[in-house]
């Protein structure tokens, strides 16, 4: 959605924007900066399809946009759970 928003804010020619997720566990001593090798960490390969006569710098620029999502934030940030008895 944020990558419409911005295409169409630009007057890009965007058609479709399909977003595609793979989410596998792997071993921390994958992850070059994972405070413990023996833990597991989640992994998410994003795949972006955009559809429509784009030029390299819109397909570039709205790649970096991406990244800049409401969603993408939350997944990279610090995430502290508390649970609550209600």
């Amino acid at each position: 959605m944020t990558v419409q928003l911005y295409a169409a804010r630009k007057r890009w020619p965007v058609e479709q924007v399909i977003v595609r997720l793979r989410q596998e566990r792997v071993h921390a001593q994958d992850c070059a900066d994972c405070e413990k090798s023996d833990a597991m960490v989640h992994r998410i390969e994003k795949t972006i399809e955009l559809i429509g006569p784009l030029d390299d710098e819109q397909r570039k620029r709205l790649r970096e946009i991406a990244d800049h999502c409401p969603v993408h934030k939350t997944l990279t940030s610090k995430i502290v759970i508390e649970t609550v008895l209600g």
